[in-house]
């Protein structure tokens, strides 16, 4: 047997095939454009091959704030023409106002025009090429689940609905009184007979075989040697909880049940003393500047609250800091006074007790500005899990029995779960938030602050804060 497959790039492949060539389309338009235009204002040679590092990278950096690297916006015409306009624009401006790094700014005003034009065109044509040609088709990848009947939909939709070129065509049933005594619920895709798994992989060119069954009872030994052999073929077989965590990039805390703790090992970054201390270093710098920026600002806030709000400016809350230490945390009022007389509520998405002025600082992220005396105070971090009420802790604790450990570290102005979901109003945004915050925990680095620190950028910019 012949592991017949079509090439597919994982997650993190698109994303780096993206970033290389949107930088190589964009050097190949400049340099035809100087050829054809006579433009000389940016030159590809090895004397100034700093110019073209410096560009690569601002268009990488600009390019994550305005969500070029999200693949669900990559995959959509409309949302990428939007995204490839911001980011040609944004970063025209900046390396035409940073001539230490970058050329002197030209006399000739064409030169400016053909240097943006030849930018922004070089982008729509190589990503409208994707979205045509590649993304539909190419990244597709198919896989068979091998589940109890009844969990098939719900697992097979936590995955596509992250990645749309992730295709479950199959699925093979493992739970083993349903297949003595089947029943006649519909299937939500194909079910495979256990017999003709093999036959069924090789004809439609299946790149992965995911066992999500917890049953052992239900991989008899027919299935046994048939994954086995499967595997001695070269073909992939991987575990539900680890595809689920790769693809979404969230802690399945739902299907690991009692054996979490197998599944979730400490970042090592959690202890790492150097890395701790220059997160705290940072932390002071940004709460500073984030205060000396609240204090420009104060006068605008003040006329707001008084007209929009019409009560105090500020009000603490009880909420739940690292290791469940309880700590008052202080924001800007965005509701109605007394907006809690019949006790402590979920916000909701259209909630009435905000005001209009409070909807405002809240969708700028304005509200949070105070918070920065609760970072320096070393009560909070600038990123960690979202902090908490005790109220709401006990209650969703009842729920998850996992819930607790994001108290492990501090929770945070922004977070992994802020800026990958919206504002949570149920229990079960609760758990989808978690699993978020858990991931983080999981992975904390360097790498994923900053990753973090631009998603935030974009949430500010593109007005996404509840």
């Amino acid at each position: 047997m012949v592991a017949n497959r079509k090439i597919h790039f994982e997650i993190s492949e698109r994303k780096i095939l993206l970033r290389i060539f949107d930088v190589l389309s964009v050097l190949l338009a400049l340099y035809l454009v100087g050829i054809i235009f006579n433009f000389h204002y940016f030159n590809i040679s090895t004397t100034n091959y700093y110019w073209t590092i410096v560009l690569g990278i601002y268009l990488n950096i600009i390019g994550t704030v305005f969500e070029m690297y999200s693949l669900q916006v990559a995959s959509n015409q409309f949302q990428v023409v939007k995204s490839i306009v911001l980011t040609s624009s944004s970063t025209v401006l900046i390396y035409l106002l940073t001539p230490i790094y970058t050329p002197n700014l030209p006399t000739n005003r064409m030169q400016i025009i053909f240097f943006y034009v030849a930018i922004l065109v070089a982008l729509l044509l190589w990503r409208l090429f994707y979205v045509k040609f590649l993304a539909s088709s190419r990244f597709q990848k198919k896989v068979i689940l091998i589940c109890d009947k009844d969990q098939a939909e719900e697992l097979i939709l936590g995955l596509e609905n992250v990645d749309p070129h992730y295709k479950v065509i199959g699925y093979v049933n493992s739970d083993s009184n349903q297949i003595s005594n089947p029943e006649k619920k519909k299937d939500f895709v194909k079910n495979i007979d256990i017999d003709q798994l093999e036959r069924f992989v090789v004809q439609h060119s299946v790149s992965e075989v995911v066992i999500a069954s917890q049953k052992t009872d239900g991989i008899t030994v027919n299935l046994y040697n048939q994954l086995i052999h499967l595997l001695e073929n070269g073909f992939i077989i991987r575990e539900y909880t680890q595809v689920y965590e790769n693809i979404t990039q969230r802690i399945p805390v739902q299907y690991v049940a009692r054996d979490f703790y197998r599944y979730f090992p400490f970042s090592r970054s959690n202890q790492n003393q150097l890395y701790l201390l220059i997160v705290r270093l940072v932390e002071v710098i940004i709460s500073l500047f984030g205060l000396g920026l609240g204090i420009v600002l104060l006068p605008i806030i003040v006329l707001g609250n008084l007209i929009g709000n019409r009560g105090p400016l500020f009000y603490t809350q009880e909420r739940i800091g690292k290791n469940g230490i309880p700590f008052k945390i202080l924001k800007l009022r965005t509701m109605i006074k007394n907006a809690e007389s019949n006790g402590a509520v979920f916000t909701t998405l259209n909630d009435s007790r905000i005001t209009a002025f409070g909807k405002f600082l809240r969708k700028a992220r304005i509200d949070e500005f105070p918070q920065f005396l609760n970072i320096l105070k070393g009560e909070m971090a600038v990123i960690g899990p979202r902090p908490e009420r005790p109220v709401f802790v006990n209650e969703i604790a009842e729920v998850m029995p996992f819930y607790e450990t994001r108290h492990v570290v501090k929770p945070g102005l922004t977070g992994w779960a802020q800026v990958n979901y919206s504002y949570g109003e149920t229990i079960d945004d609760s758990l989808i938030k978690l699993q978020y915050d858990l991931y983080y925990i999981k992975h904390r680095s360097i790498f994923l602050d900053i990753n973090i620190v631009l998603k935030t950028f974009s949430t500010v910019l593109f007005y996404r804060g509840q």
